[in-house]
């Protein structure tokens, strides 16, 4: 196609994402050219193109962005949840040696083509609501050889579909069992070994680790990301899930692109975050699953400044979820957040959780042409319905 052809989507309602809102635009058209929005404003407005898509009325979005997922793993969790309804508790069945531990077992001995197979009716479940890009954590290997395994097979997702894939290494997500009683051999592991291997093969994005009294102390976090930090990768981290560690101003004091969870996040971890630009995202998905009751402060957040993002979280264990459209809704009902901070936090603020805000997450020229067509009569829809798909159509790169 030459580079000269642009594609009108014209006669339709536009949520930009532009501005201090969604950017409603009324009577709206979206311009692409060679993969790229060149316009995104009234249709009066819009240039001259060499093909008119018709969209029937029909609301564009920027396409949704899941900035917090683990979808590659071997098994499932099934017990553990019948254990949770029986009335264990999530550090009841970690200690058991249930939990991450568990998934770890069944992740080693998965071959890297079985945990793609596993892990593409996760992903193609996301994608049929609208989802183009999505971030992949590792963290079930805890070993170099099935870490690698691991983010090659996110990284082989991004080839099987048209999605923009993410990986984090997440090796500080538990302490593996033949390190059981060597916490600080397996960090030095972790710091001076395998995440230094792993990103010289070009498998890293980002970095992560569970900073929890079940999981790893912040002087331990520290470790990682001082490691992170010489190989210019940056961190984000699962922080304030079960207690207050003060994780999130650790992780903003690192410039975090994230902290994640944050139940337990207080005024001044809202502050430090909002102050570095470390975006909030918040997992409902988890807080349902484990039938917690204390709510993530998010009027600390909004009166901070923070950004606030909403994802999946989608994990064998804590939040078997692969419906973006349903976490909205959770976050919604169970956290309070308005539909605008839903829908912007599954579109612009879910792309700069991830280092993708230059690229995608609003309509706005030079952007990548992600966008989705939806068979509504108002964006609110996309956070009020439960179980239902309005997508009509998802576009990538324009076509």
């Amino acid at each position: 196609m030459p580079k000269t052809h642009i594609t009108f989507w014209r006669n339709a309602r536009l949520m930009t994402c532009v501005g201090a809102g969604l950017g409603l635009i009324e009577r709206g058209a979206l311009a692409t050219q060679a993969g790229r929005i060149v316009y995104a404003g009234p249709e009066a407005e819009a240039p001259r193109a060499s093909t008119e898509v018709d969209c029937e009325g029909r609301w564009i979005t920027p396409a949704f962005v899941d900035c917090h997922t683990h979808l590659v793993y071997g098994g499932d969790r099934a017990r553990e949840f019948e254990m949770r309804l029986a009335g264990a508790s999530y550090e009841e069945i970690a200690r058991a040696g249930g939990g991450i531990v568990s998934t770890v077992a069944a992740t080693r001995a998965a071959s890297e083509d079985e945990l793609v197979a596993q892990a593409l009716r996760r992903l193609d479940a996301l994608l049929a609501e609208g989802v183009a890009a999505v971030e992949i954590k590792s963290g079930y290997g805890l070993d170099t050889p099935s870490e690698r395994k691991m983010l090659q097979a996110a990284r082989c997702l991004a080839q099987a579909r048209n999605v923009i894939v993410k990986t984090t290494f997440l090796g500080a997500h538990a302490l593996p069992p033949e390190y059981k009683e060597r916490r600080a051999a397996y960090v030095d592991l972790l710091a001076d070994e395998m995440l230094p291997a792993l990103a010289a093969e070009g498998l890293v994005d980002a970095v992560d680790g569970f900073c929890e009294s079940i999981a790893f102390t912040p002087a331990e976090i520290v470790r990682v990301f001082d490691a992170a930090r010489r190989l210019n990768l940056p961190v984000k981290l699962h922080a304030e899930q079960l207690s207050n560690l003060h994780g999130a101003a650790l992780a903003a004091s690192y410039g975090a692109l994230s902290a994640d969870h944050l139940e337990w996040l207080d005024a001044d971890g809202a502050a430090a975050m909002a102050q570095a630009g470390t975006v909030a995202v918040l997992l409902p998905g988890a807080f349902y699953t484990l039938r917690e009751t204390r709510l993530p402060p998010v009027a600390a957040l909004r009166a901070a400044g923070a950004t606030i993002a909403v994802a999946t979280d989608s994990n064998p264990g804590t939040s078997p979820l692969t419906s973006l459209l349903t976490a909205l809704n959770m976050a919604a009902t169970l956290f309070h957040l308005t539909v605008d901070e839903c829908l912007l936090g599954a579109t612009r603020h879910a792309a700069r959780a991830l280092g993708l805000e230059s690229e995608m997450g609003s309509l706005e020229p030079g952007k990548a042409a992600h966008f989705n067509l939806w068979d509504i009569e108002r964006p609110a829809e996309l956070v009020y319905r439960l179980g239902f798909n309005p997508l009509f159509r998802r576009v990538w790169s324009g076509a």
